[in-house]
């Protein structure tokens, strides 16, 4: 099974320059935690919405005045549509992340794949597997 068989497509772009509110709202109307950013259409960063809550409100920071830019995640981790899904397994558990977007070969941001496209679509193992890792905790930060 190819990645493009069970990803999310059509996903919708924050800017940069936007500000936390708007991209939050995207984020609700969209009923999703994770949005990509993009410039000029390009790929340069992934806004989550625990990006928002630890970097900015935690942070103290005001989330009308606050750019995505200044709480985005800039190393953006992806996939290949092409790429069998047990690619995106490996690069999720590897990287311990829960989502990743889904580019062509052209750098197209084409779709999102997340742990929750898996559990529906791949085989028990794989996705108990992906969930295993994923999940794993992390050293508590000293």
């Amino acid at each position: 099974m190819k990645i493009s068989e069970i990803m999310t497509p059509a996903v919708q772009c924050v800017r940069p320059d936007d500000n936390l509110v708007e991209a939050a709202g995207l984020m609700r109307e969209l009923d999703v935690g994770v949005v990509p950013v993009c410039e000029h259409q390009v790929l340069i960063g992934i806004l989550t919405d625990r990006d928002i809550a630890i970097r900015a409100v935690a942070g103290g920071l005001d989330p009308n005045q606050t750019q995505v830019r200044d709480v985005m995640s800039p190393h953006v981790v992806f996939v290949y549509d092409d790429e069998p899904l047990d690619a995106a397994v490996r690069l999720m558990e590897e990287h311990r992340i829960r989502r990743a977007p889904v580019m062509t070969r052209e750098k197209r941001l084409t779709g999102i794949v997340s742990l929750a496209d898996i559990a529906v679509d791949a085989d028990a193992r794989m996705s108990a597997e992906a969930l295993r890792e994923v999940s794993r905790p992390a050293a508590p930060v000293r």
